[in-house]
């Protein structure tokens, strides 16, 4: 069974009364992919914003392995130190990691992000040696758009994100470097500036299903 670990901030964990992309992956998955497979994570909750907890089940459609290992306000930084138990306890093939947006906001500058990321890296494979890995840059959001410092800081780190994985890829554990979405527009597809709406969360979940079809043959494109 191919194991698949949704790894986030919140655009990935979601909120109360979201579908989230990982829902919109795991139905494209139920059609796509040939063989079992299965959501796993230590974690299963959406955020809560009346109780700012991560404690909701209120999905939009309950009846879906909600496994994860996604937080609201956690980046590279909170998840670097986690993978590795994940990894391991949850028996972890492929990680569908979106992290960055956070760490760039409030914790640590381009430079420092992309040392968490090789941190992140080499947690997991020594968790899991053949662990394959995907990973999506942070994508267009409103604080990167007016604001040009952290505009500058996201640029920075996509270029350092993108030389990391070229840098860390190899045949035994494969680093694939999803392509954001390319229409990915935050008036149409997100419901504040960051956070995905259902048209968002359709186009993360293809980003990652078409980069995984592109390079490893699993599945079909997204919508196919």
């Amino acid at each position: 069974m191919l194991r698949l670990m949704p790894v986030g901030d919140s655009q990935t964990i979601g909120s109360a009364g979201e579908h989230t992309w990982r829902y919109r992956m795991w139905r494209h998955l139920c059609e796509a992919y040939g063989g079992p497979f299965a959501l796993v994570g230590p974690r299963e909750t959406l955020y809560d914003k009346a109780a700012d907890a991560p404690v909701s089940y209120a999905y939009a459609e309950p009846d879906f392995p909600r496994a994860h290992l996604a937080g609201w306000g956690e980046g590279w930084l909170h998840m670097a130190p986690l993978v590795g138990e994940a990894v391991r306890a949850h028996r972890a093939d492929v990680l569908l990691v979106a992290l960055g947006l956070i760490d760039l906001g409030f914790y640590t500058n381009a430079e420092q992000t992309a040392d968490n990321v090789r941190r992140f890296v080499a947690e997991a494979r020594t968790a899991n040696p053949r662990v394959r890995m995907a990973v999506l840059p942070v994508i267009p959001n409103v604080r990167a758009l007016s604001d040009a410092p952290f505009g500058a800081q996201v640029t920075l780190f996509n270029e350092l994100l993108a030389k990391a994985v070229a840098d860390l890829d190899e045949p035994r554990s494969p680093l694939l470097l999803a392509s954001p979405p390319p229409s990915y527009d935050i008036d149409r597809d997100t419901y504040d500036g960051t956070h995905p709406n259902a048209s968002g969360e359709h186009k993360i979940a293809a980003a990652f299903a078409n980069a995984m079809h592109q390079a490893w043959g699993l599945g079909r494109p997204y919508g196919d």
